[in-house]
């Protein structure tokens, strides 16, 4: 009776592998960038919008002569960036699930690149875990879910190192199609860096991809990237030059703590201390499993060699390394999202690392544990307050519109950080503040050729307050900052008290009353 059974039970098996064997590389790498859409799509709307996002948007809805005027003095290494979004709002709209879903898309974009990238230099199955493990690392969902250009220079930075590659081993193609491939670099190149000018520190390690990579003799290929490398920088001249003379932008930097190598190594991409345990455990194993390996072993389990692998380490390194190293002795100029462009390599890796591991049961023990320790992170990412820390705009307009009535005051709190101001809920989510006195603008942000609006303390407009009957002062929460009992203070001279005091999560309403 077995000798009837075992074919029955036999051949649904047989059928599944014939179907993993029929999976091109194209379906696969298609259907890894689909599945990581979708990670970082799901709840993507959930959150309020934050600082970063509210310049985003902000600036996009400006007029193209605003816009170019903003450009003009700030944030020009954004205005590519900006001038999507603008066409991009105007077909649809400025909610959360619309501006950022580009994001979303971009993400996907980037697994699929990633995917095709490691099929280059390992096996599919490793390739393919690249990819997945990538869409879900916390850095890329946060981006993933975020109104900035992060995630598409991303995507640019995968697909360009792909790129690369092609060109590289374009030997026996045709003299037009190599140049071809090699003006596409350049071009693409220039794209990257007007989308994300820290693209360029991607510079150092495609060096490290053309001594590996190369088909043609060494000399002839490094002259090739050479050339097109300088092409793609000359093409860039203009943003360098101005996000050069605007470096003053990223001078908070230096304002900060100076973060540490243990800090960066959790925070660049994985969030948490558990997520971060994980991940570089495994990165470890993949870094020991292939360096200790004798050299000429056939490689078993997909696994890259050791100088495909040093493609993937000098990614997540040399970035890093240079940023880093340039805040301690040249400028500030590190920053967590900087480092978002590294986190294909971040993914490749640990891929390889779960590949090395002794046999099926303990790789699918170590899938399942980073993927339980990146789940809490996850479900904070796409909670009601999952971004900057906590930032609760759009529960605070949800209170003003329902509260609050036509010809009430509004004053906002100043005394904070110009992304926590509280004053760009009313930009974000402009229709619960639609007939409130804006009492201390003097400038709409659309009407200057900076960032924000022109506002004058309260007690310099007092007398603009004379004819209203209740003011709604929103005050953030966060330090603590005595100053800003001035404006009750301010008020209360004028006639008002306190009638109530709601905290949101991050940010006090304060309703005053005559």
């Amino acid at each position: 009776m077995s000798v009837v059974i075992a074919p029955r039970l036999a051949a649904p098996l047989l059928k599944g592998r014939r179907r993993l064997r029929g999976l091109t590389p194209r379906r696969s790498a298609g259907l890894v960038g689909l599945v990581a859409f979708f990670v970082s799509f799901a709840w993507s709307w959930q959150p309020s919008y934050w600082g970063d996002e509210a310049v985003s948007i902000m600036s996009a809805e400006r007029s193209f002569p605003s816009l170019f005027a903003l450009l003009d003095n700030i944030d020009a290494v954004h205005g590519l960036y900006y001038l999507f979004l603008h066409g991009w709002i105007d077909l649809f709209g400025t909610s959360e699930l619309s501006t950022r879903l580009p994001s979303a898309i971009a993400i996907g974009v980037a697994a699929a690149g990633t995917v095709v990238l490691a099929r280059f230099f390992m096996g599919s199955r490793v390739a393919i875990g690249g990819g997945l493990i990538f869409a879900v690392i916390p850095r890329v969902t946060y981006m993933g879910a975020e109104a900035r250009s992060t995630a598409i220079a991303t995507a640019i930075a995968v697909w360009l190192t792909v790129l690369l590659v092609c060109a590289l081993r374009s030997g026996t193609a045709s003299r037009c199609r190599q140049v071809t491939l090699w003006l596409g670099y350049s071009l693409l190149l220039a794209l990257g860096m007007y989308v994300f000018l820290f693209l360029a520190l991607l510079l150092p390690v495609h060096a490290v991809v053309v001594v590996v990579a190369h088909r043609h003799p060494l000399g002839r290929s490094v002259v090739a990237w050479l050339g097109a490398s300088a092409l793609g920088l000359l093409l860039t001249a203009p943003i360098i030059l101005a996000g050069t003379s605007q470096r003053e932008q990223i001078a908070f930097i230096g304002r900060r703590p100076t973060v540490l190598v243990t800090e960066a190594a959790v925070m660049q991409w994985f969030d948490t201390i558990p997520v971060a345990i994980m991940a570089w455990s495994l990165i470890i194993v993949a870094v020991l499993a292939v360096f200790l390996r004798p050299s000429g072993t056939h490689q078993t389990g997909g696994l890259p060699g050791r100088a495909a692998l040093n493609i993937f380490l000098a990614w997540m390194v040399v970035p890093s390394a240079i940023l880093l190293v340039g805040t301690q002795l040249v400028t500030p100029m590190y920053s967590l999202r900087y480092l978002s462009l590294c986190a294909p390599a971040v993914g490749v890796v640990i891929a390889v690392g779960v590949a090395a591991l002794a046999n099926n049961w303990l790789r699918a023990a170590s899938v399942v544990a980073l993927v339980a320790v990146i789940v809490p992170a996850y479900a904070v990412q796409r909670g009601d307050f999952g971004k900057n820390e906590g930032s609760d705009w759009r529960q605070v307009a949800d209170v003003i519109a329902a509260r609050a009535a036509p010809g009430d005051g509004v004053v906002f709190d100043q005394t904070v950080r110009p992304s926590r101001v509280p004053r760009l809920a009313m930009h974000v989510y402009p229709d619960a503040f639609l007939g409130l006195h804006d009492v201390t603008l003097t400038r709409s942000y659309a009407k200057t050729g900076w960032l924000w609006d022109e506002v004058t303390p309260l007690a310099h407009v007092a007398p603009a307050i004379t004819e209203l009957d209740r003011i709604w002062l929103l005050q953030y929460s966060g330090s603590g900052d005595s100053r800003r009992g001035t404006d009750v203070q301010t008020l209360t001279l004028q006639g008002f008290h306190v009638a109530e005091s709601t905290l949101v999560n991050r940010t006090r309403i304060i309703e005053m009353t005559r």
